[in-house]
Formats: structure tokens, sequence, C-alpha cells
């Protein structure tokens, strides 16, 4: 009868083609990574009892997991009315005792979030009530296996240990560039070889106990009574994460997947070395074996004309030996079963780096495992062919050999064994709400929760761990792009990477504000007063140490297979538009809205950036000591430090603007420009300036008819004038640091003078000569002289150094480079659009009476907010600050609009007028007395900040035009004098 096998069986039986397609074009899905550790091979046609199993293998291969599985089960079937089990084990025909001590593996991970206890089987069987006390897998205690606090002493050990004996290798090997280059002998290579395997098994304990731990967690979920914090309306899925971990088991597996993902990283950076190392063991091992060692055996068996074992031991040479000559010596002794000749029979094995193909080495350890076999279809085994240290000679090859397919795909090993992907997958838990999730929130989620976990705690020891978390995420986005081969899995990990980076960026920004706000605080009290204060027994404290410098260094991220630059060492990134910028790293340039400049705001027209408001000084104790006495120097003393801040974080500085020019031109062109369109059409087409006889209450009634579409307008004293005020803020905010910066530049430059023998001039009395003075003088700072030391004793490099910094500070003394007239010309190229200057004149001069360029516009916006308010309603300068008035004036001064503006803005006309009849009217229900007031306050503010702008825009226009353009125009001619043609 013939025998029907199917491909899948085919297929599922052969090692090497287990990566080929199967026929229904479904996901192959597997269990959880398995501890690289001897195992015996259940898919071959030999069966391998004595095969030796290293180590402690906690996770079991996938066919020992289902055979856990049907044992379990099988269990459960037979306990029932018609067969008793623990009958059965009375009369010896099973053994419950070795099912027992088996089952004390209380949690079986199957896949992801899908787990089983095989104490359930038990439990659950007809006579187990009865018959309790016979089981141990049956207590509630729990095994140490999974409890990983108490193996953090040991892991910790082992960490150390390998990552030193790992350094020592790392240096000689990558650091010198010796590794791939240098010849090293059997033994050199063996020990780089059997740390690789090492390493890798390391790795893949570790992270068996972290999946582990997982497993039983999700199994053994908490409530409301164990956790005083699981509210009582808590899901399964969050009971069994969330508040299913104490503070030092979260500790515990952030620890532990720092370490297998920075072990990852080392072995990774010498995976060359480990490969040629792998490949010339491997090599040798075989070659060893098969022409070597298997020598004896052969000769026997061809004394004896034992056939079969002859063929085998045969086949195993051909299929594995490269002879030195590319063929086998025809005269070995033992091919004729004789001895070797007196002086011995002398075989070269060669050496190369290279591996044998998995066909090779399939094919070899099967044929070795029917030659130790102990049973097989017939009643005599070839093992009772062998000698006894020949037999032990092949059972300790064929146990090392098993590590042989995982080490010659180190790269792939090295990830299997770090894969901790499965700590994100909760399909199971989503198909048990019923519909009711589509997917639960990053509260619940493991990455998240240990990431957020180090944030909320604030643990020093645990910060610079705060970023392993996230590779979680990269392990689940490989498996689901190369094991599920499923895009919609990629993008649910996509979406909670964005938002948990979002909130992650959030949350430290927050932090490390506040500490170094807090230690800048503590730094700047005055440690007299601090001492005094000590004296009378009030202490104030330092804030504690917390190590964001370790995190601050990390020059990028890779999170998503995307990279985030953070810290002091980032490069700085250009786009080629403002449009080009990314969306988040866009909203981290947002200046903040509420900086007013020289005023302090009493009204908050939008939400602040930041939740949480911080003290100036960080901690409560030292705002209320320092408070008074930085308070008349608010804005200089901030301007202050931000610019030591600035030239502390070098990188920071370009970075910043970079951001905050883009933004500007993102609002300029975007949200300012379309209020700008609209408010120019809402504007009258022509509005001329009224006689002076007409009188300021006549005038302020025309001004107010004129422009009742701007004054009534819902969004201008929300909206605009806050976008306004944002642009201002910025402007005025680099002006801050531009006057920062030159004053320390100027420190910078005194400080260096005795250095660069530049000595001031001395006072001399009378009848003394200055030059013996300054003689004097500079022979008494001669050897501060830095140059001409450096050229008597430095080397030839320190001396083109010293001198290139002598050039460099003479130079920043002479150039007066300003960083502001920079920022004021990137402005202005933000201003192309033609509605801020409107179509050309008709007259070919300029516009008169047209209200068609943004100063006049500008004019409007100033009438509506130098209307007086109401008694209990906010002004213009306390909901907006300077900075509106900082954005209209740098806008119409980078337009060349500003002796206009001063010649026909409506509020200097009704101004002028005022001041010579002196009326006070109520007109409109304005007064004309205090609205006249306001108008003078806010010319007085124009004319300043017209001034600064001027002084650095007059530099920018000498430095780039020497030539003065003169239009001139002919002389208007009376209509009775003119001809025509």
């Amino acid at each position: 009868m013939t025998t029907h096998v199917t491909l899948e069986d085919a297929l599922s039986n052969v090692d090497l083609l287990e990566e080929l397609p199967l026929p229904d074009q479904q996901p192959c899905i597997e269990p959880p990574p398995s501890s690289i550790m001897y195992q015996a091979n259940f898919d071959t046609n030999f069966e391998d009892r004595n095969a030796f199993v290293t180590g402690i293998a906690r996770y079991i291969e996938q066919a020992t997991v289902h055979s856990s599985m049907v044992m379990g089960f099988g269990l459960y079937l037979m306990d029932g009315n018609v067969s008793n089990i623990y009958k059965l084990d009375a009369k010896k025909r099973i053994n419950l005792g070795k099912i027992d001590k088996f089952f004390k593996l209380q949690v079986v991970p199957l896949f992801g979030d899908m787990q089983i206890e095989l104490s359930r089987y038990i439990e659950t069987s007809a006579h187990y009530e009865e018959n309790k006390s016979k089981w141990t897998c049956t207590q509630s205690s729990i095994s140490p296996q999974y409890n990983l606090c108490e193996q953090m002493v040991q892991i910790r050990d082992d960490h150390i240990r390998f990552i030193s004996e790992l350094a020592r290798y790392s240096n000689s090997e990558v650091v010198t560039g010796s590794g791939l280059d240098s010849h090293k002998s059997d033994e050199e290579y063996r020990e780089l070889f059997d740390l690789a395997l090492r390493g890798l098994q390391l790795l893949s304990k570790w992270s068996t106990h972290v999946m582990e731990v997982y497993s039983w967690k999700l199994v053994h979920p908490t409530d409301k009574f164990c956790n005083k914090d699981c509210p009582g309306t808590a899901e399964e899925y969050e009971r069994a994460t969330r508040y299913n971990y104490t503070s030092e088991e979260k500790f515990a597996l952030v620890e532990v997947i720092a370490m297998i993902k920075g072990l990852q990283v080392l072995m990774g950076r010498m995976e060359s070395v480990f490969n040629q190392a792998i490949r010339n063991t491997i090599y040798a091992a075989l070659q060893d074996f098969a022409q070597m060692t298997l020598r004896e055996p052969l000769r026997q068996a061809v004394r004896k004309k034992k056939n079969v074992l002859i063929s085998v031991l045969q086949a195993i040479r051909k299929t594995i030996c490269d002879w030195e000559g590319a063929r086998e010596p025809p005269n070995d002794p033992c091919l004729r079963g004789e001895k070797d000749p007196k002086g011995g029979f002398d075989i070269k094995v060669p050496r190369r780096a290279v591996g044998p193909s998995s066909t090779q080495l399939y094919m070899v350890r099967t044929m070795l495992e029917s030659l130790i076999a102990d049973k097989s279809g017939s009643k005599k085994t070839l093992r009772s062919s062998l000698d006894g240290p020949i037999v032990l000679a092949i059972e300790d090859f064929h146990k090392h050999s098993f590590f042989f397919t995982h080490l010659l795909n180190f790269s792939e090993a090295l990830q299997h064994c770090c894969d901790l992907s499965q700590l994100w997958f909760r399909e199971f838990f989503l198909e048990l709400t019923m519909g009711r999730r589509i997917q639960f929130p990053i509260e619940m989620s493991m990455p998240w929760i240990l990431t957020d976990h180090i944030l909320e705690t604030k643990e020093p020891s645990m910060m610079e761990y705060v970023l392993y978390p996230l590779d979680l995420y990269n392990d689940s986005g490989y498996y689901a792009l190369t094991k599920f081969k499923k895009q919609f899995l990629y993008d649910e990990i996509e979406a909670e990477v964005n938002l948990c980076f979002d909130q992650f960026v959030y949350k430290l920004a927050d932090q490390i504000f506040a500490y170094y706000k807090a230690m800048s605080g503590s730094v700047l009290l005055d440690k007299r007063f601090r001492a005094e204060c000590k004296n009378y027994g009030v202490i104030i404290p330092y804030p504690p140490s917390n190590r964001y410098e370790t995190l601050l260094k990390q020059r990028h991220v890779q999170v998503g297979l995307s990279y985030t630059t953070l810290g002091d060492h980032m490069s700085v990134i250009i786009w080629d538009s403002p449009a080009s910028c990314p969306a988040r790293l866009g909203s981290a340039a947002q200046f903040p809205p509420h900086f007013l400049g020289f005023l302090k705001s009493t009204a908050m027209l939008t939400e602040s950036v930041h939740s949480q408001s911080f003290p100036y000084f960080g901690s409560v104790t030292v705002v209320r000591y320092s408070a008074t006495v930085y308070s008349l120097f608010r804005a200089k003393y901030h301007s202050s430090w931000l610019c030591f801040v600035v030239n502390y974080l070098t990188h920071w500085k370009e970075l910043s603007f970079c951001f905050l020019m883009i933004w500007l031109g993102l609002i300029l062109q975007g949200t300012i420009l379309q209020y700008v369109k609209t408010l120019i059409e809402v504007m009258p087409k022509i509005c001329r300036l009224p006689r002076h006889e007409y009188g300021s209450p006549g005038i302020l009634e025309f001004f107010h008819h004129q422009l009742k579409d701007i004054i009534e307008y819902a969004e201008l004293k929300t909206d605009v004038f806050q976008s306004l005020r944002e642009v201002g803020n910025a402007i005025l905010f680099c002006l801050l640091i531009e006057q920062a910066l030159s004053q320390e530049e100027v420190c910078d430059l005194l400080h260096a003078a005795p250095f660069q023998n530049i000595l001031p001039r001395v006072y001399i009395k009378e009848g003394e000569r200055l030059e013996v003075r300054m003689k004097r003088l500079e022979a008494k700072y001669a050897p501060l002289h830095l140059v001409p030391l450096i050229e008597r004793l430095g080397t030839p490099q320190q001396i083109a150094i010293a001198r290139e910094g002598d050039l460099l500070t003479k130079e920043r003394l002479c150039c007066g480079l300003s960083m502001f007239e920079v920022i004021l010309t990137r402005i202005r190229s933000f201003l192309q659009d033609a509605v801020w200057r409107g179509p050309p004149p008709t007259n070919g001069v300029m516009h008169v009476d047209e209200c068609m360029e943004f100063h006049r516009l500008w004019s409007a916006m100033q009438f509506v907010y130098c209307i007086p308010v109401g008694t209990h309603e906010f002004t213009a300068e306390q909901c907006f600050g300077d900075g509106l008035n900082w954005a209209g004036c740098s806008i119409i001064v980078l337009l060349g609009q500003q002796r206009r503006f001063d010649l026909f803005d409506f509020c200097y006309h009704l101004l002028k007028v005022q001041r010579q009849d002196s009326k006070d009217e109520i007109i409109k229900n304005v007064p004309l007395k205090k609205m006249a007031d306001r108008i003078r306050k806010y010319q007085i503010l124009n004319n300043e900040i017209f001034a600064i702008l001027n002084k650095y825009m007059k530099a920018v226009e000498t430095d780039s035009s020497t030539v003065e353009h003169v239009r001139c125009f002919q002389p208007p001619i009376h209509q009775s004098l003119a001809t025509t043609c």
C-alpha cells in the first residue's frame, strides 16, 4: 500500500527547508525565543536518548511545549469515570511523580500574550480533590524562576564578568584594528568562538527570564485587594500589566532589558571578528573530527568487515572532508584496516575560514546520531560496534556541533536571542474584549509603562536606562514585518511609537528644565545668606542629583525605524523651506506666547505651553528667598542666563534660532498673511487725513466711522493681536539674546586682553612719562602674553593653535558681528507677498490717501488698541505687552514704510490736532483726552522701537550698498501754462 506524504509534512521534517512558504501562505506562528542550549533533534529518523543537555533550558522547544500540553490534556481525559490516573499510578502504569516534577514549570508561554498553566489540567480533573496532597505543582507559591528581583544579583554578576571579558577582546580586536588582519592560532579562534557562544547563551537566558516573568504576570492579574492602586473597574489586561508590577519589578525589568540591548550592541560591533573566529573554529573542528578522529573507528570497521558501519563512516568523511590535495590519501592504512607505521601516518589538515553548508551539517549530524543511537529499527544498533572511547568522542562532537547552526548565522541568532517583541503584542486580550476595544491605550503597554515609571519616579540610577524600553517597539515592528508580514500590525506599532515618543519628550523636557532651573537657583543663592539661615536652623537644600548628563550626550535614538536627535551634541538640521519642517520638530520651536518683553502680563489669552507652572528659581524654598532679590532684573537676568546656557550648549544656539526662523516663516507666511489679506479688504479704499479746522472731536468721529469694520472685526483683539504678539516676542527675544551675547563677548575680550599684551593706559602723575610707565607695565605682564610663551615652549601644533586663537580674538574685537541683523534680514525675506506693499501707486511716487499698504492697516490696528477700555476690562498692554508693537513696527521697518507711517498715521494726526485745541469730549463712547494720552504713550514706544531697529537695519544697508539711489521728479506745472501737443 502506497503511503501518501503531504508537502507540508515533508517540509516540516527537514530543517534546511523550513523557510520555504507553505501552500496556504499563512503566517508561521512560532513560540517565544528559546534558549540556545543543546537539545535533542526529534525531527530526524533516529532516537536521541543520550543527548547531552547543557545549562538550564526553562524555555523549552516548541515541540516540547506542545508535548507538555498534550501530556496535561491526556491526563485530563484519562481521569474520569472509566479510568482513574491515581489507580494507574499505583499499578505503576504511569508515573505521576515525574509528571509532577515536570509540571513545576507553572506557566508555559505559547505565543505573545497567550500562556497556559499546566496545573490547570490537574486541578480540573475528576479525582483531584481527594488526591490534592499528591501534587506539588498545584501549590499557590510562586516559583523563584518567576521572581526577577531575586535573580538580579546573579544576572548583574554574569553581566559584569562577561562585559569585562568582552571589553578586553573588543579593545584588542576592534579598537586597535587588528581583528581581521592578524592571523590567529586555533586556540585564539576557539576563545573567540566560546566567547560568542557564551554571549548568545547569556542573552537568551536573560530574555527567557523577562518573558517568564511577563507570562506569569499575564496569567496572574492583580485586583483591588492585592493592589490598592488598582481600581475595581480596571480591565483584565490593565490588571495584568499596568497594576501588576511593583516598583522594584519594573526597575529590574528595565535593568535586564538595558543589559540585553546594551550587550547586543557590543556583540554586534564585533560581529566580523566573531564570524571569522566561528568559521575557522567550526572548519577546524569538522576537519579534525572527520579526517583524524574517525580514522580509528573506520580502521576497526574495515578489519571487522562491518559494512554498514563502513558505509556510514565513509559517507560522513565524503560529505564534510576537505583534503589537503583535494583528494583522500589513497595509501591511508585505515582504509585497509591496517595499523599506522611506526613513524605514524602524516595527514595535514588544512585551515580555512569557511563554514559548512546547512545541508552538510544536517547530514553529518544525522549520520552521527545513527551511530550512537541506543535503539533502532533492528535488534542490534551500530553503537555496539564502536569502542567506548570512540562513542564518547562522537557524542562530544555531536553535542558541540549543535551550536554550529546558530553560530554560523550569528547576526540572525543575536537578533533572535535579544528579541523581546512579545512584550507588546496583545491580540489575545483584545479578542477577549469582544470588540469593545480596538487597541489598548499606552498606559497599558509594557514599553511605555517601564519608560513612564522611570520618568515619574525620577530615580537617578535608572535615568540613563530610560531609552532602552522604547527599543521594544523596534523588536515588535521588526517581528511584525519579517515574521508576521502584516502591515496593519506595524502601523499600530508605529502609531503608538509616535504617541509615546511625544509624551516622552514632553515629560523629559519638563523634568530637565525644572531640574536645572532648581539647580541654578540653588547655585545663585548667596552662600553667606545660606550659611546664616543654617545658623538659625533653616536649611535650604540643594536639589538631589540626577543623571541627565548621560542622557543629553545621546546623539541619536532609533525608535520605529526613525532617528531623533537629542542633547547638546546634536547636529544642526537645515530645511529648504519652512513648509518642509517636520511637524514634531516644528512644534518644539514654538515660542512661549506669554513672554511680554518689558511688561508683565496680567491676562492670558491662550493656553500655556507647559501644563505645570515652574517657579522662577526651581524649588519653592529657593524662590521664596530669591524672589525679592532678583525682582528688579527679571528680563535682563533671564536673557543673561539664557545667553550663558546658549554659550554652554554650543549647538543649541544654531538649532534654536533655526527652529525660530522656521516658525516665524510659518506664521508670517501663513496665519498673519491670511489675516492681513482679509483686513486689507475690510479697510476703506481711500481715507484722507481731515483738515485741522474740523477739530479733534470731528477727526475722532471721522476715523471712528471710517474704521468701523476694523473696530468691529471679531478676531482682531484675540487671534490677530495674539499672532502678532508672538512674532514680536520672538523678535524681542532675539534682540535680548543679541545684547546679552554682546556683553558676554565684551567680557571675554576684556579677560583676554592681558594675555594678548593689550593693556589700558595708566594714570600718570605730573612729571612722569607715559612711555616709561607703559613699558614697566608691559614687563610686569609679559609672562602672561600667551603667543610668545607658546612659541618658546610649545609644539608646532600648539603654536599654530595659539596664533589662530589670538587672531580670532582680535578679529572679534574689530568685526562687531551682529546676529540680530541676520535675523531681521531673514524675516524680511518672509514679507515678499504683494499684499504687504500693495499695488504700484498711480502717481508714480507713493500712496497718499489709499489704504493699500501694511502701514495703513497697522494705523487702523493702532487706532483700535488706543481706544480706552472700561473699568473692569483689560487694556492691550495688559493682554499683549510690548510684543504687539514690536511686531507691527518691525514689519513696517522691514518693508521700508516707517516715514509714511509717521506722516499718515491716523492716531498721530489726531494727537497733533488734540494738542492744539486741547478739547476733551466723549465721542462714540470714547473719551478724547484719554485716547490722546494713550496715543502719546504708544508714539514714544514706537519711536524707541524704530530707533533700535534702524540702528541695525542701517548697518545692513550700509554694508550691502554704498551708493544712495535718488529719484528725481519734474516740478509740477500749472494748468494754465501746460501746453498740449
